[in-house]
């Protein structure tokens, strides 16, 4: 090697390392410069500013717990007991809960010594232990109260509104009206509403015990009360929940019955026309490249909101990726199959079906198993907008602000759904193509 090939090989070897050097610098600052745009465009300051640590604390509460509201009416001084505040889970007339006693002056016991009166004439006297006295008085639209100019963080006042938050319960104080929300755990009235007779009486009770319904027998009764639930609405759930599936089953089946043929138009080993081939692909792109909820909103505005909106945009969608599985799928069978089945002098038709089907089936299946399985879960949100399945009932529930154990239960039913569908779809897979040791 010459002096001059020495030269140049150091130059080249220096570069190189100069190369690397450079490369590992600007990957990591790259990778840092990415995280700071993450900081400004995310407003990660205004979001840690904004988050409530109290607010999600009583959010999970709710989901796993429920309230029963006392509320007077300071305009008529009518007094309401009802479970979520609801009219369905109002207590029937003359009763009330046994924390809740008096009749001129009715007394509520939050526990722990945390006491609520109301008195005549839209007066109202809080006890906390250590704190003094609240008393509030309601004239029209406004409030007169004892408390200080200094309140702690637990208390918020202004001259319409107070609002007391304990770990006992909470007190809202209006012009309107004065409620007091008293927390308890569990979901009240998930079984019977508290104007069915088998409300308060345990499995064994209503299974063995005396008829507590003349009209009809305790199991029937039981679980027709059950079935028609007015507050948890179990009927209506259940439908839902079968529109669900309908709708991931309908998209996904009928997807695959339209990518089947298109995939040999759009597989170059059985479509020797290029122009046809290269079309067909496209098509695939296209509808594949629209996310199946614009593909919702689109649909909806044609067809108006349902359950079969819903099952078209999946359709749309995955119709286009089975066309690009199927092709890709079509490009890799064995050759030597499809020659046997022609050595029998079969037709092209015959060709495909005993040639060229036999292998690709257990990919295609597969892959069907498993977008319907992935499809339920997107059934679900595609149900919030086409006004369809428990996606709906998951959106209005959420949208009340108010209904959070609700919220806690139909996302239960939605995982439990997507279990079940994801060992049916392993199951049905294993019967159909069989399950590798």
């Amino acid at each position: 090697m010459t002096t001059a090939d020495l030269t140049l090989t150091k130059e080249h070897a220096a570069n190189l390392f100069r190369r690397k050097r450079l490369i590992g610098f600007s990957i990591p600052a790259v990778i840092a410069v990415y995280f700071i745009y993450i900081f400004f465009a995310f407003d990660l300051p205004g979001l840690a500013q904004r988050a409530s640590l109290e607010k999600a604390v009583t959010l999970f509460s709710d989901s796993w717990s429920h309230k029963v509201h006392v509320t007077r009416n300071n305009r008529t001084g009518e007094i309401d007991y009802a479970v979520e505040g609801e009219r369905k889970g109002r207590y029937p007339e003359g009763e009330r809960p046994d924390w809740v006693t008096g009749d001129e002056i009715i007394t509520i016991d939050l526990g722990a010594d945390h006491i609520v009166r109301y008195l005549p004439n839209n007066r109202t006297e809080v006890e906390i232990p250590g704190f003094p006295m609240i008393e509030v008085q309601a004239e029209g639209r406004s409030l007169t109260t004892n408390l200080p100019a200094d309140l702690p963080d637990w208390i918020s006042a202004s001259k319409r509104r107070i609002g007391i938050t304990t770990p006992e319960g909470r007190i809202t104080l209006t012009g309107a009206r004065t409620e007091v929300f008293n927390y308890f755990p569990g979901w009240e009235l998930f079984w019977f509403t508290l104007d069915s007779p088998y409300h308060g009486h345990g499995v064994t009770e209503i299974l063995f015990g005396e008829q507590l319904d003349p009209s009809r027998s305790n199991v029937a009764g039981a679980v027709t009360d059950w079935w028609n639930n007015k507050m948890w609405r179990h009927r209506d759930v259940a439908w839902a929940i079968g529109e669900t599936i309908l709708m991931a089953f309908l998209g996904t089946m009928g997807a695959a019955m339209l990518a089947l043929p298109l995939a040999f138009v759009a597989a170059k080993r059985f479509s020797p026309i290029m122009v046809v081939r290269a079309a067909t692909r496209r098509v695939f792109d296209f509808v594949r490249g629209v996310d199946a909820l614009i593909w919702t909103v689109v649909l909806a505005r044609a067809f108006g909101p349902g359950p079969l909106t819903g099952a078209l945009a999946i359709l749309i969608t995955d119709t286009g990726t089975f066309g690009k599985i199927f092709s890709e799928a079509l490009e890799n069978v064995d050759q030597k199959q499809i020659e046997g089945v022609t050595s029998t002098g079969a037709k092209p038709l015959q060709r495909y079906r005993f040639g060229v089907i036999p292998q690709v089936v257990p990919v295609l299946l597969a892959q069907i198993l498993y977008f319907l399985e992935s499809n339920t879960r997107s059934a679900t949100i595609i149900g919030a907008i086409t006004g369809g399945g428990i996606g709906l009932m998951l959106t209005q529930a959420i949208q009340t602000q108010k209904d959070w154990e609700e919220v806690a239960y139909y996302i239960v039913l939605v995982i439990a759904m997507v279990m079940f569908m994801d060992w049916f779809s392993g199951w049905l897979r294993a019967k159909l193509i069989g399950r590798k040791d």
